[in-house]
């Protein structure tokens, strides 16, 4: 049941994906991105890690995407060429197919199917959060800063004028 799970989930995640690169609509763009997100909380639902699951929807499928919309409405369109514009599309899609291929061949040669548990033993959600809590609360709350930071960097960039202000 939770390879069909896994399956099912995988390949809505890939289509996501897919779509997240092809998508000619930044905005399009954006909503295959926090589907994507969702996705993989869905995996990590299937892999028995509730606590990483309610992370990524939390952190990952609400703040990031919020910040990359925002980010999206704030600067100015017109200023950026087109999309259509660029003509090394298709040899970007061949090596991307041909990257595809490959990673898919080698991961089928290397046996790690046949290697998978049919146990999963749940994460220690306790010592996560005692780390956490402990050992990484001070580079967490760095992070979120320098990220704060960059998002005021990123509107005021966004918002001047050509005049400089």
């Amino acid at each position: 049941m939770h390879l069909i799970l896994f399956s099912i989930i995988s390949t809505v995640l890939l289509v996501c994906a897919v779509g997240v690169v092809i998508s000619r609509n930044i905005v399009h763009s954006a909503l295959f991105l926090l589907f994507a997100l969702i996705s993989v909380a869905g995996i990590y639902l299937v892999l028995l890690t509730e606590f990483l699951a309610i992370v990524q929807l939390l952190i990952y499928g609400g703040a990031i995407v919020i910040v990359i919309l925002f980010a999206l409405m704030l600067t100015r369109n017109e200023e950026y060429p087109r999309i259509q514009n660029n003509k090394l599309w298709p040899i970007a899609g061949v090596l991307a197919v041909l990257v595809c291929i490959t990673m898919s061949v080698s991961y089928f040669q290397s046996g790690a199917i046949q290697n998978v548990p049919n146990t999963i033993a749940p994460a220690g959600v306790k010592s996560l959060g005692s780390s956490l809590f402990t050992t990484w609360a001070i580079p967490f709350e760095l992070a979120s800063l320098v990220l704060l930071v960059a998002l005021i960097g990123a509107i005021v960039i966004a918002r001047s004028d050509k005049d400089g202000n």
